[in-house]
Parts: structure tokens; sequence; C-alpha cells
């Protein structure tokens, strides 16, 4: 990787001898929006394939493979992607998340939309930079860093497209832009063959999960209760705003944290805010079990995670917390099955923001063996889980250390020395 990375500096240096010249995206494209004057009914009943937010926000390279639908007229002016085209999501919860950007890296033989919370980027002049160069480029970290400056809000972060039109970017040669992509790639690649296989064991873990806890007790005719029964109480947490989070002070969960933070079960707090901000707080403590029960979907209010730490925290609005006598992580790994799941779904509608409630979650029914066996179903599960979800373990830690030397590289290869011009 050395010899590599001293073959790109010599290129450079031999291609670009007075340094790689830089430009304002302004001077190279111009921008554009998403889908205008569409309605719910729109999405229901389409006709052409679009990008959504979290296609962009997930991937470096647009994924093709696209089962998303807008219904659109041949009279309609809507603006279609190009290859080539940059695309990125307008707003996020926190500046660093916004702006996050995907390639259409792919020719396709079909009209393609772009979602109205996002905008593109198209090139005057497409024989400047190869696509699969530009995917890397702007999840640069210098690139990155310009682009979260050019954000701002309170609560909600935006994009400000006039800002957005000023931040530079390099313009290698071809030659340097596919030696550079040709690297990358390797790195990606082997990435991509090791989420594969971690995707298949956690496919395994999920079957033997819903095989000891479901299909084991209807076997063994244990008994089926629901969560109201199990439950000794049910509460709302109290709102806590973004913010509101600290990096010191009292311990806390706000409810998103819970389908993109935390696991089935979890220690210690990843937040933490100051008391003197909540009016009425509401705690939870070891061995209670939090649900989400707002979200953007249906998936999003299906997680629940156990905390199993020793402190007393902050439930964040929009979280119940459910007190028990029995195992927590039984409860947990119980509600993270498809057989739960599916209940936590039933009767919610599918709109933009799913809502669900303690009424709706006390109906969740659960097997509820004795807690030996409660205990023998948690000490089989924990070790499934380090396998698939502990960063210091196995896979996990092999994809980890394999995203970081990608990482490295990619910010050493895309370093002009030029940022600041």
């Amino acid at each position: 990787m050395i010899d590599q990375q001293n073959k790109i500096e010599k290129l450079i240096a031999k291609l670009c001898p007075k340094s790689v010249e830089f430009k304002e995206l302004r001077e190279l494209g111009n921008f554009y929006g998403g889908l205008s004057g569409k309605s719910k009914d729109d999405f229901s009943n389409g006709n052409a394939k679009f990008v959504t937010y979290m296609n962009i926000y997930s991937n470096i390279a647009v994924n093709t493979e696209i089962n998303d639908f807008v219904k659109v007229n041949d009279v309609e002016n809507q603006h279609k992607i190009e290859y080539g085209d940059v695309l990125f999501t307008g707003s996020s919860e926190t500046p660093d998340e916004c702006g996050m950007s995907s390639v259409l890296t792919k020719k396709i033989n079909e009209p393609l939309y772009l979602n109205s919370f996002c905008f593109g980027f198209h090139l005057y002049d497409k024989n400047l930079f190869l696509p699969e160069f530009l995917k890397y480029l702007f999840r640069d970290d210098q690139t990155r860093k310009q682009i979260s400056k050019t954000a701002s809000g309170v609560t909600r972060f935006n994009v400000s497209k006039k800002r957005f039109a000023k931040i530079k970017i390099p313009l290698p040669s071809l030659t340097i832009q596919a030696e550079i992509v040709k690297i990358l790639n390797s790195f990606t690649e082997l990435e991509a063959e090791l989420e594969a296989e971690l995707e298949a064991r956690k496919k395994q873990y999920e079957y033997y999960r819903e095989k000891l806890i479901i299909f084991d007790a209807q076997k063994k005719k244990i008994p089926f209760n629901n969560l109201g029964s199990i439950a000794t109480s049910m509460l709302r947490g109290t709102g806590i705003k973004k913010d509101q989070v600290t990096e010191v002070g009292v311990p806390c969960v706000r409810y998103g944290e819970i389908y993109t933070k935390y696991n089935t079960w979890f220690e210690k707090c990843i937040s933490c805010t100051n008391i003197e901000y909540i009016n009425n707080p509401k705690y939870f403590s070891t061995g209670d079990i939090l649900f989400a029960i707002t979200g953007e979907s249906i998936v999003d209010i299906a997680k629940s995670t156990a905390y199993v730490g020793k402190e007393n925290c902050l439930a964040g609005g929009d979280i119940v917390v459910m007190k028990h006598n029995q195992n927590p992580k039984y409860l947990a790994y119980s509600l993270a099955t498809n057989y739960s799941i599916d209940q936590k779904g039933k009767g919610l509608s599918k709109n933009k923001v799913v809502h669900s409630s303690i009424p709706k979650l006390s109906k969740i029914m659960i097997p509820v063996p004795t807690l030996a066996e409660q205990e023998r179903i948690v000490t089989i599960l924990d070790k499934f889980d380090l396998l698939v979800n502990n960063i210091s373990i196995g896979l996990p830690a092999e994809l980890e250390a394999r995203r970081k030397q990608y990482e490295y590289y990619r910010n050493k290869l895309l370093n002009f020395n030029a940022y600041d011009k």
C-alpha cells in the first residue's frame, strides 16, 4: 500500500508540478432540486423510479436496484438524474451529517428522479472527472469539513446552496483519478466481502434466536403473556432536545438513539444532559426495557433495548420505560424476534412519522419461561450477539479495522494540500 501511495505522489509531481488546480463548484456545474409538486398518492402508485434520502445517505454510489416509485406525467418539468451527477441530502439533525453525497456511477436506460429533500449537482463538462473518483472525493474528510460549514439551524440543520456553491474541489488529471480509484476500490471491495459474510452470520443468529425463543416455546407449550401483564409499570419519558445534550451531566437516552445507536442491550448511555433543562424528569434503571414510540417507519419503532448498566438515567420524550421482574436480556431478545416485531407494527399507520403508545405496547405477546430457562437462553444468545455486533471481536473487528484503513488512505490520497487556497 505504501508503494501505491508513493506511485500516486509521483504521478502528481510529474503531471501537476505546480500543484493540483482547485475550483469552486459554481465554476464547474449547476445545482438542481428534487421532485416538486408531489402528493402522498403520487408515491403509492408510481411509474418512475426515484432516489431516496437514505439511498444517498447510505451509499457513496447510488444504488440503482431501486424499488421506490413515483408517478410522473410526460408534461411535468421534473429534473432527471444523469450519469456522473452528484446527489446530496439537504438537511439533518447535525451539521456534520448534512450534505451527505452519492454519485450516479452507472449508465441507466430509464428516467431516474430525485427525492424532494435532496439536491443534485450536474457538471458542465463531464470529461473533467471520473464518477468513481467523485464518489470518494465528496466523502473525503477535507471536503466533508467544507460541506458541514454550509449548514445552519437550531434543532434541524439545512444546507445553504449559496455557501455550498463556494466549496472548492481539486481537478487532478484523469490518470491520477483512475489510480486513486483503483486503490480505494480494492478497499471497498474487501469491505463489501466482509459485510456480506457478517450479514450471513447475522441471519444465522436471527434464525437461532427465533428458534430458541419462539419455536421451542411453542413446542414446549410455554405460556405466552402480554407485556401489560408482565410489566410492573410502564411510563413515558420527558423531552430532551438535541441542543440540550451535553458531554457531561446526567446520563440520558433520546428516542432516536434506540434504533440508531443501541443494540439489543446496553450498559452505558452515549449521551448526557443538564438536569436543569428537564421539567418533570423520568428515570430508568438497571433491567428496564426502553421502547422508541416515534420514528420515520415501523422498522424504527419496532426496536427496543434493555439497560443493564448501574446508573439511574433520564428517559427522553417518545420513549416508554417498562419495569418488570423478568430477565431483562431475555425480554430484549424476545422483543427482537420477528414474532414480536410483527406485533409492534399492527394497527400503526405508515405515514411520514409513525407513533405507538403504551396501550399498544401492552398488547404484545411473548413467551415467558422460568427465570432459569430465560438465563439459559440469554447465555447462548449473548455469545452469538458478541460475534455479530461487537466491533472488538471476530468479523466485526476485522471489518472495523478495514474501514479505518480505507478512511486513512482515502484522506491521504485525496489530500492535494490546497484546500486553503
